[in-house]
């Protein structure tokens, strides 16, 4: 087999990929041992499956990779997939693992005169611009959007922005740094997705692995 002919399924680092593992087990994919060692430098790697390898990637990179061709199937959340709107990027089936919401949040003393239905203009930081943008344009608010990539949560007690977009698990993480919760923009959970091209050139091989994690979900 070429190495055009392997199919690349592209599986996030991190909490996901924890829980993915039990699902990857009743495929009956077995990636090499140090496919779940952290220290690992290594980013690709073999399965039991000649025609089937693995890249692990950061969350949000795996969408990129499956729209552009580089993987043909991946795991990415539902956040990632609304945020880019990759027209190469096809979702065929929720794998009801990763949940979360994506909300917005901002300091608890000024929530409690804030009035979310009174906004015009707002400012806000997040790694989620595109669709945060969209989410308030539909209801009429301007969002002016600033872009990062971590430490969300800092940000409105240095005066960056009164409010932010962020992933909550737990809420842990925002409550210990003053700010709650007034709505929720995305309930997110993590998709199997398929590189629309691949679908045409692989058919059976990729339709064959779609099958597969249906049955495991």
């Amino acid at each position: 087999m070429t190495k055009q002919d392997k199919l690349i399924l592209a599986l996030p680092k991190g909490r996901i990929l924890e829980e993915l593992m039990p699902l990857l087990d009743k495929c009956g994919i077995e990636p090499e041992p140090d496919f779940t060692d952290d220290s690992s430098r290594k980013l690709q790697f073999t399965t039991n499956h000649e025609g089937l390898d693995i890249i692990r990637v950061r969350a949000f990179d795996v969408a990129t990779f499956v729209a552009h061709g580089a993987a043909q199937l991946g795991v990415v959340g539902s956040d990632a997939i609304e945020e880019f709107s990759y027209d190469e990027l096809y979702a065929p089936l929720d794998l009801k693992i990763g949940h979360c919401r994506l909300c917005v949040a901002e300091p608890k003393d000024k929530a409690e005169d804030d009035d979310p239905a009174r906004w015009s203009h707002i400012r806000i930081v997040t790694k989620y611009p595109n669709l945060t943008a969209r989410h308030f344009a539909a209801r009429g608010v301007q969002a002016e959007c600033i872009k990062l990539n971590g430490a969300m949560e800092i940000a409105p007690a240095l005066g960056l922005a009164s409010r932010i977009v962020d992933l909550v698990s737990t809420g842990s993480t925002m409550k210990a740094n003053g700010l709650v919760e007034i709505e929720t923009i995305l309930d997110v959970t993590s998709r199997l997705v398929v590189n629309r091209s691949a679908l045409k050139t692989s058919p059976e091989a990729v339709k064959n692995w779609i099958e597969k994690f249906r049955n495991a979900v």
